[in-house]
């Protein structure tokens, strides 16, 4: 049976074949002995998976390489019941209308359509 950590695992490889990096982004907090709350992750309902994607800059742009901020949230079956939460979904926008790449993704193509700036 295939589970949602699969998918991931296939989905990080494809991105570093694809040309991408990224990144597992665990969000949540700790509450340690003496009571001191430690938050780790980027941020509530930041994606699954985190980092770039390298792009060439057209010629009227000198030509250079820069890296698009990238964001991928994991699903199991995204058209399934494993959507994406109203949070998941902000922080994809976010990403998405400052330019970077972000998406919700169960398979490569999903992935490759996300890292193109097509989805």
């Amino acid at each position: 049976m295939t589970t949602e950590k699969d998918v991931e695992r296939t989905l990080i490889l494809h991105a570093s074949q694809c040309g991408s990096t990224v990144f597992k982004n665990n969000v949540g907090m700790y509450t340690d002995q003496r009571g001191n709350v430690i938050r780790y992750g980027l941020c509530k309902g930041s994606s699954d998976l985190i980092g770039w994607t390298p792009i060439t800059i057209t010629e009227d742009m000198v030509g250079k390489k820069i890296a698009v901020f990238t964001a991928i949230e994991v699903k199991l079956n995204k058209n399934g019941k494993y959507k994406a939460t109203d949070l998941q979904k902000a922080f994809i926008s976010a990403v998405n209308n400052a330019g970077g790449f972000a998406g919700v993704a169960d398979c490569k193509q999903d992935l490759e359509e996300i890292i193109n700036g097509k989805s």
